[in-house]
């Protein structure tokens, strides 16, 4: 049983959730109508699982998290807007310790409930099953438990085991091609903050995200990266020491053009997420043999790029899956693992070194 928590100031709204989860048999429900009330409800109801509305009178989402995260860790799913305003402020809970997200109908929600209700709930289960990072916001939380700040060393994540075969060094011009899902957006800034802004290869990636959200996360991440980080939407070309976001609700495909390799965002086809990992990767194997080809596959649920990012290490490519020690949910690159197409395991700290001793 799934104990979820829904915190919304809106009465049809938690109503409207409320008659979705209660017709499914794995959840025990109970309500708050803002921030003051749900972290009232933390000690008493010790949810699995918290809905967390954005914007709230008294105390906002965002302030609502970050008590959360330091009084009672807990996976969080964002219920926000599909606004600029809502998107920057996704991405702010995403760095807070928020696993996950859902945007709230453009429209009325009540004439939109049964569209959006399946997403919901998936997104909710999921998170029930998401593991949070046991460093996070981890001297605030012992500064509020005792009043010091005295945290017990972390213990080194246990290196991963050898893989059956060791990739050589990558020669020539290549691409890295990433993909992630759920807890994606904290895991891209941890591994491309740390790159330098040389690095060799152009990095596409493949973030399941809505088309409104992709843009901020690209501006954000540039903001914070010594990389280039930009949206790709129309044919751009591909340039080292560039990070290249996938649009939102399409797919991110390499084709070629006369000036060479270039990026762009393509109309999705029947692949379950968007933009789809596979689809990159297969895209990229078209105009690149493998041997200039890495693949990156980070956390997120279900198994998008395990079966491409297989292909391309059968091919000759290498695929780095992050270990599931660091994962928020080990879907994506566990399911790759899984397939035998992982040539390295890495907890995500250690991915950035790995690309820079596999790029020349």
């Amino acid at each position: 049983m799934i104990r979820l928590l829904v915190v919304d100031d809106s009465a049809l709204v938690r109503k409207l959730l409320g008659q979705v989860f209660s017709r499914e048999p794995d959840f025990e429900l109970h309500f708050a109508r803002s921030g003051l009330e749900a972290l009232a409800a933390l000690g008493v109801f010790e949810p699995d699982v918290i809905t967390l509305d954005v914007t709230m009178p008294e105390m906002d989402g965002l302030a609502c998290l970050d008590r959360i995260m330091i009084e009672r860790p807990c996976p969080v799913v964002m219920v926000s807007s599909l606004t600029a305003a809502g998107a920057e402020a996704t991405l702010e809970a995403l760095r807070l310790g928020a696993v996950d997200f859902v945007p709230k109908p453009s429209g009325p929600v009540s004439l939109q409930m049964e569209v959006w209700a399946p997403e919901l709930i998936e997104t909710v289960r999921g998170a029930a099953r998401a593991k949070l990072r046991t460093s996070l916001r981890l001297r605030d939380r012992v500064r509020h438990q005792v009043g010091a700040l005295r945290p017990e060393p972390l213990r080194t994540a246990r290196p991963p085991a050898a893989p059956a075969r060791v990739p050589v060094r990558a020669s020539g011009m290549g691409l890295v091609l990433v993909g992630t899902s759920t807890g994606g957006p904290p895991a891209l800034e941890a591994l491309l903050t740390v790159l330098p802004a040389n690095f060799p290869w152009p990095i596409l990636i493949a973030q399941h995200m809505p088309r409104s959200f992709t843009g901020p996360l690209a501006q954000r991440l540039d903001r914070l990266c010594a990389l280039t980080v930009v949206e790709a939407s129309d044919a751009v070309l591909l340039e080292p020491g560039t990070a290249y976001i996938g649009r939102g609700d399409h797919d991110l495909v390499v084709s070629r053009r006369a000036g060479g390799l270039v990026a762009m965002a393509a109309p999705p086809l029947a692949y379950p997420w968007h933009p789809s990992t596979d689809r990159l990767v297969r895209s990229a194997l078209e105009h690149l043999p493998a041997s200039q080809l890495i693949g990156v596959l980070m956390t997120g649920m279900g198994d998008d790029g395990a079966a491409a990012m297989t292909d391309l290490h059968a091919r000759g490519g290498v695929a780095i899956a992050e270990a599931e020690e660091t994962a928020v949910v080990w879907g994506m690159p566990g399911e790759l693992v899984k397939a035998g197409g992982a040539d390295w395991i890495e907890p995500l700290p250690g991915i950035a070194a790995r690309l820079q001793q596999l790029t020349p």
